[in-house]
């Protein structure tokens, strides 16, 4: 998958990241999003996993020195508002901490407000020595201001806000156990005494709380490593402040062995995603993660139904941006992989592999809009030569093109027509029909 992004000549150092797919952010390590809606528009705020520098911060563990806020209207294309907060900035912290951990933002009183964890100065080792700050702006993009004192009371980490119809907020959080108190209406100070949430299993670790409502029903969601990895579970409750009833699992262990997973979950235009993190961009060091998002549902009684994490994650893909097939949604059981272009910059993505004759991707949800297009153009390579054939999948595999990539290894950009006025959002599968192997980059139609 290439990297692609354009620049907004409107808004200096904004990035767009032209993706419809998993991981949502493809020019930095992104971790733990809190994804809110704001004006009508998602929001997502993670972490930011960074090397740090030399001598800096703790080089096998988690360093983050600052945070960046993102933005979609429709789950394809992300813009990245830049840094809303660095470490640097915030008054009662130690500033080369490198512990910007995981965060929150809600809206209240015609302001934003931005909890955030980091590490006190002289606050020692462990979550003993964190604590919870607030930072306060007009726009959901920023700038934001730091509060001078941290929130008093709270030691820990994970902030979660969950603000009930009634107008009421919650602060909650993690430090081995999870802890919530009722917040004042400044948004800034704790209201009430702080409870231990003692019926959340108490086995193994627990962190990362997170809260919302459903039919008058509170869910608390929270990371838990029962087994050997992080998996999200839940409880619910008939209360804010619970007792919660143990339910089940949201998501299983990482396939990838990430030790950790840091979620949120969203309801945007009636469909509701859980947002998590993995390693896809650092298979070799599960602390520089990647944010990702999949739809989730539930069933009737309002259980959550289990959310298997996929490459295609979640957005509708214009058929005029290059689609990136190495993200799909479902490929044949031989003869067909997804590797990295360059191991050494994975920023650039990946690259789908077809090696035996008839292996297939599928890649779901292209928009090819009111008039069909009329070429296709795919970026591969080949040694010895082969057409690649792109048909619609169903009873009869329509094909609608096939293209012939020329024997040479050499990366091009080779194009044909596009057969039978194909319109609408479609499912597309790419498939070696003939050859001995290609690498394809990237499938982009003309009109």
């Amino acid at each position: 998958m290439s990297k692609t992004i354009p620049v907004n000549l409107f808004l200096l150092f904004l990035t767009v990241n032209a993706f419809a797919q998993n991981p949502l952010i493809m020019d930095q390590f992104t971790a733990d999003p809190t994804a809110r809606v704001f004006n009508g528009k998602l929001y997502v705020f993670p972490s930011h996993d960074i090397v740090p520098p030399k001598e800096k911060g703790r080089a096998e563990w988690f360093n983050m020195a600052d945070y960046h806020v993102f933005s979609s209207e429709n789950l394809t294309h992300w813009t990245d508002h830049g840094k809303i907060l660095d470490q640097k900035d915030v008054p009662w912290a130690d500033p080369e901490a490198y512990s910007m951990w995981a965060p929150d933002a809600v809206s209240k009183n015609g302001k934003y407000y931005f909890y955030f964890p980091t590490r006190l100065k002289e606050g020692g080792d462990g979550e003993n020595g964190f604590s919870i700050g607030v930072a306060v702006a007009d726009k959901p993009e920023g700038p934001y201001k730091p509060q001078p004192n941290h929130i008093e009371k709270v030691e820990g980490i994970d902030p979660n806000v969950f603000i009930d119809k009634d107008g009421q907020a919650y602060l909650y959080w993690s430090r081995g156990q999870i802890y919530g108190a009722k917040l004042k209406d400044n948004m800034l100070e704790l209201d009430s005494e702080i409870k231990t949430f003692e019926e959340i299993p108490q086995k193994g670790h627990i962190e990362g709380p997170f809260v919302f409502e459903k039919n008058e029903t509170y869910y608390m969601t929270y990371p838990h490593v029962a087994n050997n990895t992080e998996r999200l579970e839940y409880g619910t409750s008939d209360n804010p402040m619970g007792p919660f009833t143990h339910q089940g699992v949201i998501m299983d262990e990482s396939a990838s062995g990430t030790w950790t997973n840091h979620h949120s979950i969203v309801n945007y235009q009636d469909q509701w995603y859980l947002f998590y993190h993995d390693n896809d961009l650092s298979p070799d060091f599960d602390k520089n993660r990647s944010i990702r998002a999949d739809s989730l549902f539930f069933e009737e009684n309002g259980d959550i139904k289990k959310v298997i994490p996929t490459k295609r994650g979640v957005g509708i893909t214009s058929s005029t941006s290059e689609i990136q097939i190495d993200r799909y949604s479902a490929k044949s059981n031989y003869g067909a992989a997804s590797v990295f272009l360059d191991r050494l910059d994975p920023f650039l993505g990946w690259k789908v592999v077809l090696n035996k004759p008839d292996a297939w991707v599928r890649y779901n949800k292209v928009d090819f809009g009111t008039e069909g297009p009329k070429n296709v153009k795919i970026r591969a390579r080949s040694l010895t030569g082969c057409r690649v054939a792109l048909k619609l999948p169903g009873d009869n595999e329509m094909e609608i093109s096939e293209v012939i990539i020329p024997k040479g290894g050499e990366w091009g950009e080779f194009t044909a027509p596009v057969n039978n006025g194909i319109t609408a959002v479609q499912d597309m599968l790419v498939q070696l029909k003939n050859g001995a192997g290609v690498e394809v980059d990237w499938v982009q139609f003309e009109k």
